[in-house]
């Protein structure tokens, strides 16, 4: 689909919203003074120089927006169904109007009044209503072009046998259309006679599948593998993670016995779609705003031990203070990250090298530092910057990842989300001297991406605090 066309809808979600904010706020003080024995004449000029109303106008709107945003709201509304999107409205709603009462109208007037719990349901259903409204009535617009193949999500399906027909001619036989425009097909298995080239186009192998998608601005994959290359299945997810795609299964007899498969749309047709488990739009927010608070106040707070710190290090042997080296973050995409020197100057000129015990690279100070994770303070600096998060899987340099995905392809999932400085695997198994401890260790990092949580954040940097404070780092 064009980018254009869901950047267009994105705006008009956010004027209605801000149309529908608007009218609740000023239905609801217009309500109010009504409610309150101001005779209809007076109305007029009261609500004009209402300083509730005035503040509404301005600022009210704006506030449900950035609430919106901070709530994810905006993303994907093409996708949305419109049952889930009311109940997502009420909830924010809900929210919302707490804060608001909480904020701006909990004063004596209201308390006086003994209207409080009547005007906290006025607003709530005026502005709920309004907000659902406008949002059904685009939702609805879109969904009629969805249905109708007016507008669609541009599709490649993975696989080019019986099965990958299968669903094809399921999809495109529908009545009402599921949203899927088929591109082409890329092929698995190499050397096998292509059955499905006759409906739809072949546009290459699999392992070209990233430029492809990049190039036919592919929004949903379909994974129609035949049974003999299930053994492939790990290696095709561990490349389509690398993307941005909406990635979908076909499910087998026991993925329906077992409940697997879950209906999202009545006409759709029986498809698993992967669930990546990461934070919903709203904690993800949080998250961000924990980062930059705590990596200011970090900054501040702890700026004399910064101080002794660079000393030491200084102190210790000739080099700079701070080393920087490139490490893999969100998406693959490279960064620099900082750390307090640990090691003697030229300690990697025979190539990378992980540490380990007793590691003559390291010098005394260093060995002090990593005991109690000094050296990681300048990485406060990667978190202010967003390459890095509190919490998050530690970021490796692409020379070891290289040698990780060979063996465990499934690394490559780690890299949906930010890398932080400290890490559930950090806390459970430690720093890794070997590659296969390195994929030891990410088998808990892969459990903390499946339970994201800002709990499981808070339960990580606690048992981080106390590995520092009883010098357990290595």
């Amino acid at each position: 689909m064009d980018k254009k066309l869901q950047r267009f809808q994105v705006l008009k979600y956010v004027i209605a919203d801000f149309v529908a904010a608007f009218m609740a706020w000023f239905i609801f003080i217009s309500y109010r003074k009504v409610n309150n024995d101001f005779g209809f004449s007076q109305i007029k000029e009261q609500i004009i120089i209402d300083d509730y109303l005035a503040v509404g106008l301005i600022i009210i709107p704006v506030f449900w927006l950035l609430l919106y945003l901070a709530t994810g709201s905006y993303k994907r509304v093409l996708r949305r169904s419109r049952l889930a999107e009311f109940g997502q409205t009420l909830f924010i709603s809900l929210i919302g109007v707490l804060i608001i009462f909480f904020v701006v109208l909990l004063d004596t007037e209201v308390q006086a009044s003994r209207n409080y719990y009547h005007s906290f349901l006025m607003l709530f259903i005026f502005h709920a209503s309004l907000t659902s409204i406008f949002r059904f009535i685009l939702s609805s617009r879109a969904a009629h072009k969805i249905h109708n193949r007016i507008i669609g999500f541009n599709t490649l399906i993975v696989g080019s046998q019986k099965k990958a027909i299968s669903i094809f001619e399921e999809i495109e036989s529908q009545v009402k259309s599921s949203g899927h425009k088929f591109v082409g097909f890329v092929n698995v298995s190499p050397n096998e006679k292509l059955l499905l080239k006759e409906h739809l186009s072949h546009l290459g192998e699999f392992k070209d599948v990233k430029s492809i998608i990049e190039k036919y601005q592919v929004e949903d994959v379909i994974i129609a593998i035949e049974s003999r290359e299930h053994k492939k299945i790990n290696k095709i997810l561990a490349d389509l993670y690398e993307t941005d795609v909406v990635i979908k299964v076909i499910p087998e007899m026991h993925d329906i016995l077992l409940g697997s498969v879950k209906m999202t749309s009545i006409f759709d047709a029986p498809l698993i779609q992967i669930q990546q488990g990461l934070m919903p739009p709203w904690q993800q927010t949080i998250k961000r705003f924990i980062d930059i608070s705590a990596s200011i106040f970090c900054f501040i707070v702890l700026a004399p031990v910064f101080l002794i710190t660079a000393i030491g290090v200084k102190l210790s042997s000739p080099g700079p203070v701070i080393y920087s080296h490139e490490r893999i973050g969100l998406n693959g995409k490279p960064f620099m990250m900082h750390k307090f020197r640990s090691m003697y100057v030229d300690a990697e000129k025979k190539g990378p090298q992980l540490s380990c015990e007793n590691d003559p690279r390291i010098t005394p100070f260093g060995r002090f530092m990593r005991k109690v994770r000094l050296d990681e303070i300048p990485q406060f600096y990667n978190v202010l910057l967003g390459n890095m998060s509190l919490v998050g899987p530690r970021p490796e340099r692409q020379y070891y990842i290289n040698q990780i995905v060979k063996k465990a392809p499934h690394y490559k999932l780690l890299q949906k989300i930010k890398p932080g400085i400290t890490s559930w695997g950090q806390v459970k198994f430690g720093y890794a001297e070997n590659v296969k401890e390195m994929i030891e260790r990410m088998k808990y990092d892969l459990l903390y991406l499946e339970n994201m949580s800002l709990v499981i954040d808070f339960k990580i940097l606690i048992y981080t605090v106390l590995i520092i404070l009883q010098g357990r780092g290595k």
